[in-house]
């Protein structure tokens, strides 16, 4: 097995390379591509160093999986070339989500519909993937009807130049200095912001319609009501939801607690309330606080933690080279 990684030397490239190693995966082969400022680096996998270079052709030809984790126009400027090398790419991108022949998948849920995929395969975004690892569960006992989530998005969402300003921002309130964001529209220390992607004209962000859009075509939902709200908070890893759902058949709260406690991939917490500290660096999504909804006999309500960088985003595009190579075999 060969594998290219696209953005290596981000947050979500970095934490892929840790990913392959940690899950033992073993290529025969990974090489590493990133920007022109970063060719030349070395990063540290499996005891030895990679060295980032440039993408070009030649260089994507003999891959048999690329992951990307780069910009929606860098990935569709890619995926050509990586089509004619033949690879298989998983993109962590927005820009082939809601593609018809596209499977989008989190393996746990609907590994399925990698079957016939076309060589191209897109990672579903980091807050829909841990909220429907805590609803996919309660989905098996009775088809989920409408969702009302509100996200709360760690700060390196928005990739290493997310921390680098809650960092300096937090410095620069202690020294009682000016404040001047450049990644988030507005500070973020001591604050939270609920504007994350571009504003639409419903009043709704392009990040908050992807929970809707992405969640029917993954939990095959076509129907599926949502309405989300998502805010960046001054955390560091792991995003929280608060997440209010109606199914077409009641669910008791046993039944739901049952449901996600046998689900690979959730933690069920009874004993205390999940927090984004608790998921950080791990790949489980943890689920707490299943509670009934006051406003509809028919509804549950409960609150999810996970790391975006890992299941929200690295370990995800890695759990799908597993799926492939385990159904190859």
């Amino acid at each position: 097995m060969k594998i290219g990684i696209l953005g290596a030397t981000g947050a979500v490239g970095r934490q892929m390379l840790i990913c392959i190693e940690e899950r033992k995966l073993q290529p025969s082969e990974v090489r590493l591509f990133a920007s022109e400022r970063s060719v030349g680096k070395k990063i540290p996998f499996a005891g030895t160093e990679l060295t980032v270079e440039m993408v070009s052709q030649e260089r994507l030809k003999g891959l048999d999986y690329v992951l990307g984790a780069v910009s929606n126009s860098l990935s569709k400027e890619y995926r050509p070339m990586i089509e004619k090398a033949g690879a298989v790419y998983i993109d962590n991108s927005s820009a082939f989500r809601m593609e018809e022949d596209v499977p989008l998948v989190i393996p746990e849920i609907n590994g399925k519909d990698l079957q016939g995929h076309h060589r191209v395969i897109a990672n579903p975004n980091c807050s829909t993937i841990i909220t429907l690892m805590a609803l996919a569960p309660i989905a098996e006992l009775s088809k989920i009807t409408a969702v009302n989530a509100c996200t709360y998005q760690a700060v390196s969402g928005a990739g290493m130049n997310g921390i680098s300003e809650l960092e300096d921002e937090i410095e620069a309130v202690r020294k009682k200095e000016e404040v001047h964001p450049h990644v988030f529209p507005a500070q973020i220390a001591y604050s939270c912001i609920a504007d994350i992607g571009t504003m639409l004209d419903s009043g709704y962000t392009t990040e908050e319609m992807k929970m809707q859009n992405e969640g029917r075509k993954i939990l095959h939902l076509p129907d599926m009501k949502v309405t989300c709200t998502c805010v960046r908070v001054p955390v560091f890893r792991s995003h929280s939801i608060s997440v209010t759902f109606q199914t077409e058949k009641k669910i008791a709260i046993a039944e739901a607690e049952k449901a996600v406690a046998s689900f690979a991939g959730d933690v069920l917490c009874t004993d205390h309330i999940p927090s984004p500290l608790e998921t950080s660096d791990q790949d489980l999504v943890y689920v707490g606080r299943i509670r009934q909804d006051l406003c509809n006999e028919k509804g549950l309500v409960l609150w999810c933690c996970g790391d975006q960088i890992r299941k929200g985003a690295a370990s995800n595009a890695v759990q799908i080279i597993e799926y492939l190579d385990h159904e190859a075999d």
